[in-house]
């Protein structure tokens, strides 16, 4: 018996206006396969970016979004995550894979990590995209107890979780953001600074002893210039800077061309994000939540670059 669900698809390739929701029939799920309900899919700027521009006609439709959470609805022959055998029931968080903007989801066992019960939906949907990548750029910059870490585009996704992981690491966090996110940064632990002309100068003020590591999450050139002129580049990594970061000889982490995607890390990293999650000290701060139809609205807002938090799908 299959299976009848929605997805969101991108009818064409281009902006927000082509994506469109269709039913579809997904299979029971196989050997070590579970049918997740999903109750929540993040939205993330990668999703944006996987059809804005020009692609192959063959890939269309193409099924959007990475991270969901969810609930278990059947499981196949020895499915099982980190912490054991799945049963109906289990409420789980999905990452990575494929099409996650749906109501229905059947995905392989690899891609589970158990909810934390006390972790609403909305946050473990969009827990793991930006909290693996986050993890990511401070195993890259090797951030450490004592050191001074500079976070360009602290009031983003993959920034607010940097912030929070760098601080239960033990460091100083210095975090670029524009002045109606400077509280919530203080909030975090983290000491705001306005980006923009005279950057550096501000940064150098209030680290007297130095920057220990810089990440770039934002790809702009001032990120760039100022994380040269404070740090070595072997501790600076960015997500965002393909243009330049090859050029000047940084760590470059993600999809993008000649990135370290760090898939084993980042799918390593999933349970502890998980567990800090649950226990309230990784907060998934939601800017937005929007149901499955109106996926284009949410693309519109974090396409605009100024959303504080994670924008989510709800089916």
């Amino acid at each position: 018996m299959s299976i009848s669900s929605r997805r969101v698809v991108a009818t064409a390739f281009g902006g927000p206006e082509s994506l469109a929701v269709e039913e579809v029939s997904l299979a029971e799920p196989g050997s070590r396969q579970v049918h997740v309900e999903v109750r929540a899919s993040g939205v993330n700027p990668a999703d944006v970016k996987s059809y804005a521009r020009a692609g192959k006609p063959s890939d269309l439709p193409l099924p959007l979004g990475y991270e969901a959470a969810g609930v278990v609805r059947a499981v196949g022959e020895g499915a099982a995550d980190d912490a054991g055998p799945l049963s109906v029931g289990d409420e789980v968080i999905v990452f990575r894979t494929r099409g996650a903007y749906a109501a229905d989801l059947v995905v392989p066992d690899s891609a589970l990590t158990r909810k934390p019960a006390g972790l609403g939906w909305p946050e473990a949907g969009g827990l793991l995209l930006a909290g693996a990548t986050a993890f990511h750029t401070l195993e890259a910059t090797a951030v450490a107890e004592g050191d001074t870490v500079l976070v360009h585009g602290g009031a983003g996704g993959v920034g607010l979780a940097a912030v929070q992981l760098a601080r239960l690491r033990g460091a100083r966090v210095i975090a670029t953001a524009g002045e109606r996110n400077h509280d919530l940064l203080r909030e975090l632990g983290a000491e705001p600074v306005t980006y923009g002309d005279g950057l550096l100068d501000r940064v150098r003020a209030l680290a007297h002893d130095g920057v220990d590591a810089a990440l770039d999450l934002v790809g702009s050139d001032e990120a760039m210039d100022v994380s040269l002129a404070l740090v070595d580049r072997d501790r600076i990594a960015s997500i965002a800077n393909f243009t330049r970061g090859p050029e000047e000889g940084i760590r470059l982490l993600g999809g993008g061309p000649g990135a370290d995607a760090g898939d084993q890390l980042r799918a390593a990293a999933r349970p502890e994000l998980a567990r800090l999650a649950g226990e309230g000290r990784l907060r998934v701060l939601v800017a937005a939540t929007y149901p499955l139809d109106d996926a284009a609205q949410a693309h519109r807002q974090i396409a605009t670059g100024h959303t504080t938090g994670k924008i989510v799908l709800v089916p």
